[in-house]
């Protein structure tokens, strides 16, 4: 099972969602994206609140110092949000690739924002805005593919912020022949044997 978010499990709407299709376990709350603060991140204290709400047991885990032998030891895995290119990037170095495809397939793997666009196929509407975040000099702006669902977070936040915010994801879709699902920060999109299910609030 995957979940899409914008910020998180942060409304009671997606956080009663997830609840219906999540089992208490073992959590791994991914800090990777974030690469400066890492654990001490601002979001990860509300992060971890809300899937021990679910009856996890939540530790903070990173892509750039732990294994992927490691990660299979949760039952469920969420990346936070961050620098999308620089998560990507140490997926890759790293070799997570097949360990969250099995998270996917057989687990629970939920991403919000940075985390939630690596789960994609692409990168390439988020380079439309932010090229600068590419630090990480990536070329590939392939994701993992694991969903052919896309998302834009942090939707209505992002409108005032971009100069032709709307207008750019729109061109996108028509050019790429594909729907972006545009969500603000509170909801998210289930996705269980590949049907979406948007959770507006």
């Amino acid at each position: 099972m995957i979940i899409l978010a914008s910020n998180g499990l942060s409304s009671p709407p997606l956080l009663e969602a997830a609840g219906r299709c999540v089992r208490p376990g073992k959590a791994a709350l991914v800090v990777t994206a974030d690469n400066v603060y890492k654990e001490r991140n601002y979001h990860v204290e509300r992060a971890a609140g809300e899937l021990e709400r679910l009856g996890m047991t939540v530790e903070c885990f990173d892509f750039d110092t732990q294994s992927p032998d490691a990660l299979l030891d949760y039952d469920l895995a969420e990346m936070i949000g961050g620098n999308p290119y620089y998560l990507l990037r140490s997926i890759r170095l790293r070799g997570f690739a097949d360990a969250l495809r099995e998270f996917a397939e057989n687990r629970v793997l939920t991403g919000w924002s940075a985390g939630a666009l690596v789960i994609g196929p692409t990168l390439e509407l988020i380079d439309r805005y932010a090229p600068e975040m590419n630090g990480a000099g990536l070329t590939d702006l392939s994701a993992l593919g694991l969903t052919d669902v896309q998302i834009l977070p942090h939707y209505s936040r992002f409108l005032t912020r971009y100069e032709n915010f709307e207008e750019t994801c729109a061109r996108y879709e028509r050019e790429k022949r594909c729907r972006v699902i545009r969500i603000n920060d509170g909801e998210g999109v289930l996705i269980r044997d590949g049907r979406p299910d948007v959770i507006h609030i």
